[in-house]
Order: C-alpha cells, then structure tokens, then sequence
C-alpha cells in the first residue's frame, strides 16, 4: 500500500508485519534522550511525527510497531538521538501533544493508549 502524507510518499508493508521481541537500543547521553510514545493497536504501523517547540515544519517521524515484553503485546513508536527541549507530537498531520518535554541522558514516555487514535 502507498500512502500520501505530509508531502512525501511511504511504503507500508503491513503484510510484512511482524512483532519485535529484540531489545530496543537508546543512544542517549550529553545532549541527546529519547522519548517513546505508547500507543494502541489501532495505531499499528502509522506515522508518529516530531517537531521541535515554535517549528512544526521541521517534521520527522517514526513507526508504530508491535513490541513484545514479557509475553504481551506493546505498540509504541520510539524516537532517540533528540536534543534535549520541548517538542509537538502529531498525528494524521494534527498536532496530538505539544510542549513535550525531552531531557538530556534521559528516556521521556507518552501514553496515548486511552486517548483516541
């Protein structure tokens, strides 16, 4: 399936899909950390983007995917590398979250899982 968004084009291969079991590697420290954002299976493998507070333009974005941890199903999309500040989560090109706070040498999380997809 080929999807349109945010003016550029993405290949989504859900008949490929598969759970991730293996441990997710973080590269945090100095000025970087990372934020995971937890999601529900209606949000398999659909596009979580992140802008820097004040820049919603300067867009990137990451996967849902499928995790499993300790026998169950977790879905999140997992950003690392991020300077530390605040950022605007967005969805379906509509902002979900903004001021989300990322700091230095840490992991932040969102937990979208009881609001709407």
């Amino acid at each position: 399936m080929r999807e349109q968004v945010h003016d550029h084009q993405h290949d989504h291969h859900h008949e490929n899909h598969r759970p991730h079991s293996e441990h997710v590697v973080l590269e945090v420290g100095g000025e970087l950390g990372a934020l995971v954002v937890y999601t529900g299976d209606a949000l398999l493998h659909e596009e979580i983007e992140i802008s820097p507070a004040g820049d919603d333009a300067s867009r990137s974005h990451k996967d849902v995917l499928e995790r499993r941890f300790n026998g169950r199903a977790v879905y999140a999309a997992v950003f690392d590398r991020i300077p530390a500040g605040e950022y605007t989560l967005w969805h379906a090109n509509e902002p979900r979250a903004r001021s989300v706070g990322v700091a230095a040498g840490c992991v932040a999380e969102l937990d979208w899982r009881a609001d709407r997809p």
